[in-house]
């Protein structure tokens, strides 16, 4: 299996990093993207893991951080489409495939 990742997606990892980077400091900047590397293996080893959404999405929450990844799976592996803080309305990030 293989990940992709969708290129919003990687913008919303970009500025959750770069907030828990300043607010927080490097460390729990680290910490959080090892919480995202953990949970992106774990769906893309077991692509069924996440709950299943609309659209043939799925999502799975971070252990540590008020995230969740939402995804999709293809014929290869799988696609992050989203990045989301759990305080973010549900639409967000709907449009993308």
């Amino acid at each position: 299996m293989t990940r992709s990742i969708h290129r919003e997606a990687e913008k919303d990892l970009i500025a959750a990093f770069r907030y828990y980077q300043s607010a927080a400091g490097s460390g729990i900047a680290k910490r959080f993207l090892d919480d995202i590397e953990r949970v992106a293996r774990l769906i893309e080893e077991s692509p069924a893991i996440g709950a299943l959404g609309e659209n043939n999405r799925r999502n799975h929450p971070l252990s540590v951080f008020p995230y969740t990844i939402i995804y999709r799976q293809t014929a290869t592996g799988v696609r992050i489409l989203v990045v989301r803080h759990q305080h973010r309305h549900p639409d967000f990030g709907a449009h993308r495939r």
